[in-house]
């Protein structure tokens, strides 16, 4: 999460970060985040998250 939020400033709005995580609770942490954060959680796949920049 941490890293997640230290990349965003650097990424373009609409642009999609993956976020590879082997910790069990990224499942509901990194889209709880999203919503906190008001960015777009886009889909998991195994370990790997998509979140796009919304602003």
């Amino acid at each position: 999460m941490i890293r997640l939020a230290k990349a965003m400033p650097g990424v373009a709005v609409g642009e999609i970060v993956r976020v590879l995580a082997d910790d069990p609770a990224a499942a509901n942490d990194i889209p709880a985040w999203c919503r906190m954060k008001g960015q777009e959680f886009v889909a998991a796949d195994g370990h790997a998250f998509d979140v796009r920049r919304l602003s």
